[in-house]
């Protein structure tokens, strides 16, 4: 069977006989990607002008497209079953008939691995990475840039990171089903935030790799990479997904997405980082037993900071409220001040008034710090 083959070099492979075809100029490669990523529709003669020539064409573009259709026509015509490109009204078409394209094969192993991602991430692995080594090198390779290949392009590079990333997920679900080790997998996932720095899903597929390998503090600089990189080169922080995955890990719970429970050497590490030990109610970086490590900069350390500045973010919103509390009472207190006049009702109102203030304003003074209650010793 004949396959268009245009995710790397553009050619044209017969499957009987094992012949390659290769359009021997830029234009012919042009040519050809375009009539199969446009494959049973018609693709006019302005459009392909503007392919082969953007926006300086030949007096005569018609008949210069022309004069490539036809020599594409006679290289084709060795390769396949009859002409393959027909002349419509309006421009020409690519009918493929009972051949296929690379692009057509890479879309439908994807498909299949995705859907099998859930219930057999063996297999899903597998296919997926059937459908990555379709590809020989860039989409559309050796190409002119025109409007329609240039989209095209990178519409397919989209499709092969997607797929890549969910290779990754389906990778990492996979191990921790089977508890297997997990070096390469790291290693490949941090090369691949430097080769895509602003692709947040390989930094959190990244984090999701090194906690399940025991690492949760490395994880967590990773995100923070993400972050400067982020911040650099788009002024952006991290998307909500990475931002759960950060504080997922600080949780100890970076892997409430992957489904099943870690392997245990995700779980808990020795301090010589040999063999796991602990329990299996064990955090990752967790001694034996659970309980977190007080190592300096670990991870626990992390979390315990976060969580105290939590509760002092939680007790200034106290303390904001309280005042605006207070501030609504003085002024209800003012107003029955007044309308009682100048009697001992007044005077008993004005003090309350005066007391209130003194709280409101020591109470003001304690905004630097957070609020310490004492419960009120109990009555005599």
């Amino acid at each position: 069977m004949t396959e268009f083959r245009i995710l790397g070099p553009v050619e044209v492979h017969d499957g009987r006989t094992g012949r390659r075809v290769v359009p021997s100029g830029t234009k012919q490669r042009t040519l050809l990607a375009a009539l199969v990523v446009e494959a049973g529709r018609t693709l006019t003669v302005d459009r392909l002008a503007d392919e082969l020539w953007g926006d300086e064409p030949p007096q005569r573009a018609a008949n210069a497209v022309q004069a490539h259709v036809a020599r594409l026509r006679r290289m084709l015509s060795d390769s396949g079953d009859g002409d393959w490109i027909s002349t419509e009204p309006m421009g020409y078409l690519l009918r493929l008939g009972s051949a296929t394209t690379d692009a057509q094969r890479f879309q439908r192993l994807s498909a299949e691995g995705r859907a099998a991602a859930s219930t057999d991430p063996a297999h899903a692995t597998e296919l997926l990475e059937r459908a990555l080594a379709v590809w020989r090198g860039p989409a559309l390779q050796d190409c002119l840039r025109g409007p329609l290949c240039a989209a095209e392009a990178e519409r397919f590079e989209e499709h092969r990171l997607a797929t890549l990333e969910k290779l990754y997920e389906t990778r990492l679900h996979e191990t921790r089903l089977r508890s297997a080790p997990l070096d390469d997998v790291t290693d490949e996932l941090e090369r691949l935030t430097y080769e895509h720095p602003l692709r947040e899903r390989f930094y959190d597929l990244s984090m999701v790799a090194l906690c399940l390998a025991g690492r949760p503090a490395e994880a967590l600089g990773v995100y923070e990479r993400a972050r400067k990189v982020l911040l650099h080169m788009l002024g952006v922080e991290p998307g909500p997904a990475l931002r759960a995955r950060m504080e997922a890990t600080i949780r100890h719970s970076p892997f409430a997405d992957l489904g099943t429970t870690p392997p245990p050497h995700a779980l808990t590490h020795d301090a010589s980082g040999g063999t796991p030990s602990g329990t299996p109610g064990g955090m990752p970086g967790s001694p034996p037993g659970g309980t977190p490590s007080s190592t300096p900069g670990g991870i626990s350390d992390v979390a315990a900071l976060l969580d105290l500045g939590g509760t002092v973010a939680r007790l200034r919103e106290r303390v904001d409220e309280l005042s605006r509390e207070q501030g609504t009472l003085l002024r209800r207190i003012d107003e029955l001040a007044a309308a009682a006049g100048g009697g001992a009702q007044s005077r008993e109102y004005g003090g309350a008034a005066r007391r209130t203030r003194t709280a409101r304003n020591s109470l003001a003074g304690q905004e630097s710090g957070p609020v310490i209650t004492r419960p009120m010793p109990p009555a005599a």
